[in-house]
């Protein structure tokens, strides 16, 4: 993911050979120097290679629970159905089936 926009890599900066010049810096400290650049860079790839599998990992976790979700809501419109289909009338509705089959059954109109 981010390997393409790193140029160098902890190994091409510890193999890096520099002329020296008679006024040039002391090697010493260009070693110490880079043996720094080298260990940050080193903890830089373990971070990020670190933040990529944690990506993957809550990506996964993230298409699991969704898919979860799914089959939670469908297992919950199936028990809807089943329970207006199941459930018992209640004295308001056998009141109101009455009043329906008195008005057929007598003609009253209201």
């Amino acid at each position: 993911m981010y390997t393409d926009r790193i140029y160098l890599t902890p190994q091409e900066i510890l193999e890096k050979e520099f002329k020296i010049d008679a006024r040039g810096y002391r090697p010493q400290e260009v070693d110490k120097f880079l043996d720094m650049v080298i260990r940050d860079y080193t903890e830089y790839n373990s971070i990020i290679k670190k933040f990529e599998k944690d990506i993957k990992d809550l990506m996964a976790d993230n298409s699991k629970l969704k898919q979860e979700i799914r089959s939670l809501n469908e297992q919950l419109e199936i028990s809807k159905v089943e329970e207006n289909t199941n459930r018992m009338p209640t004295n308001v509705d056998l009141l109101k089936r009455i009043s329906q089959l008195e008005k057929v059954v007598f003609g009253k109109e209201e």
